[in-house]
């Protein structure tokens, strides 16, 4: 069965890991993506691990489902086969800064009237229409700037130094804000014919995925307290020690609580007006989570695991990815893929997390070697 996207041709002019993570979930749902490359590739290809140059994990695990052709813009030349490709092109995404698209003539201003069914999505650092405009970002500055690493170091007085989440959150974030935006206009031109320009900027993105819980007390005007949601901010917010290892344990419902308390042999407390309701819990999250803490240190994990299982209270042990590569419920889902890449032997990758029933994404491509489709797409500048 084809995919949700089939028929529909992106042109991706983006690279390291926004850009390329949210054209890889279109073109797994069908879309056919091309990538355009400078002959020097997108940075992501040279990072470490690879086993060919040009081909590191990243730029496998990014760059799925996609056609790889190197054009290069800056040339009349290029910007002549790219205004090609757009006669028969759905989307253009772009991460490029709004300056450098316009210096090309690949703004939306110079290309709505030529291409008005066009969807033309721009993501970079920050919006057009502030003083930010141009700025470079990358995904720990937006993860400063954001508030992100001043939550992570703990927030406010007596917090320790800010810190950066172990991952290219932001750029993943944006990327899903950018496949969802794109797949909208997708829809609201089957409606009306017409296309548009989108704007993803990260800064915005990251500041509003941040405050729906965060911006806490300073939802109210005047503030009803601090930023920062309380529960996530507690010093005991962590994996807790078992017997054997680490799992994470996080009673939640008034019910959930009064399971765990009867659980580990303090039914009383169940009845302490500090911890009866979510409302009252809210104001002793350390001291509960200490609890907590306390009371798993005498068993293992997976006597911990049949107990709160049996309790149904929210728990899960602490994985790290030889766990995962091994975990029954993702090997039951078939959530890993397995393939043999053309240059890169046997390589596993993460599945499609999320299933249609009647038009099922799937991966149909290896990520492509720099230029692999070049002449392939220039040659015919037609659908596959």
């Amino acid at each position: 069965m084809a995919g949700a996207l089939d028929k529909v041709r992106i042109l991706d002019l983006t690279g390291v890991g926004m850009g390329p993570m949210a054209t890889q979930m279109l073109g797994d749902m069908g879309a056919d993506v091309i990538k355009v490359e400078s002959a020097a590739g997108d940075v992501f290809r040279h990072v470490t691990p690879q086993r060919h140059a040009k081909m590191s994990h990243a730029h496998l695990n990014f760059n799925r489902n996609k056609r790889s052709a190197v054009i290069d813009a800056k040339t009349a030349e290029g910007r002549q086969q790219l205004l090609a490709l757009l006669e028969d092109t759905d989307v253009l995404v772009s991460n490029m800064r709004a300056p450098a698209m316009r210096r090309l003539g690949l703004d939306y201003a110079s290309l709505e009237q030529r291409f008005p069914r066009l969807i033309y999505c721009a993501c970079y650092g920050y919006s057009e229409s502030g003083p930010y405009a141009g700025r470079p970002a990358i995904d720990d500055t937006i993860q400063a700037v954001s508030g992100l690493a001043w939550l992570q170091g703990g927030a406010g007085a007596g917090a320790g130094a800010p810190e950066y989440v172990k991952s290219v959150v932001a750029d993943k974030v944006v990327g899903l804000y950018v496949a969802q935006a794109v797949a909208s206009a997708l829809y609201a031109r089957e409606r009306s014919g017409v296309g548009q320009a989108i704007e993803v900027p990260m800064f915005e993105c990251m500041v509003a995925f941040m405050a729906l819980e965060h911006l806490a007390g300073l939802t109210y005007v005047p503030p009803e307290g601090n930023a920062g949601y309380a529960r996530l901010l507690n010093d005991y917010r962590r994996p807790f020690r078992t017997q054997d290892s680490y799992m994470s344990v996080v009673p939640y419902t008034d019910a959930q609580w009064q399971r765990f308390f009867a659980l580990v042999g303090h039914p009383e407390m169940a009845q302490d007006p500090r911890y009866q309701t979510l409302n009252s819990r809210s104001r002793h999250f350390p001291e509960l989570y200490r609890f907590v803490e306390e009371s798993l240190a005498g068993r293992t994990t997976a006597a911990w695991s049949e107990a709160l299982a049996d309790a149904d209270i929210p728990f899960a042990p602490v994985n790290s990815f030889d766990d995962l590569l091994r975990d029954p419920h993702l090997a039951a889902t078939q959530f890993w893929h397995e393939s043999e890449h053309p240059t890169e032997g046997r390589i596993v990758q993460a599945g499609l997390p999320v299933r249609f029933s009647r038009t099922p994404g799937q991966v149909q491509r290896h990520a492509p070697s720099l230029g692999e489709h070049t002449d392939e797409i220039l040659g015919g500048l037609r659908r596959p």
